[in-house]
């Protein structure tokens, strides 16, 4: 059965990044491809891949602190260009404005680093029990 449906990780941290695929290709691998890109701009080339293959990216998860483009950059890129999209900002550096901004600017929820796999897939849950 061809998955069409996906959920996009966001890190420089390689070893957060295959953390966090890993578990969620645990939780939400039978019915979700779990992509990974290691900076805002490679998540964009990915969503575009994405789209261009038909395949509905529901949930993206992004670091705050990353170089060249941050999390709450990101995710209020991605939100103007897919509304829908739920977007998750996880971080152990986040500042207070930060995360206000990314929560008004692309209405993201917050993860605090590190995070606990049952708080991520209950709130990647709720994302998607909205779709």
């Amino acid at each position: 059965m061809k998955k069409n449906k996906a959920i996009l990780c966001v890190d420089d941290d390689t070893l957060i990044l295959e953390s966090l695929k890993a578990e969620l290709s645990q939780s939400f691998g039978n019915e979700f491809i779990i992509e990974i890109a290691e900076s805002g701009e490679e998540a964009l080339e990915v969503l575009d891949f994405l789209s261009d293959s038909k395949v509905d990216t529901l949930v993206i998860i992004s670091d705050w602190l990353m170089p060249h483009m941050k999390g709450d950059e990101l995710l209020t890129k991605v939100h103007g260009l897919f509304p829908k999209m739920s977007k998750i900002m996880l971080s152990g550096q986040a500042d207070p404005q930060a995360i206000s901004r990314v929560k008004a600017d692309a209405h993201a929820a917050f993860v605090s680093k590190p995070w606990k796999k049952q708080d991520l897939s209950a709130l990647i849950d709720g994302c998607l029990a909205t779709k």
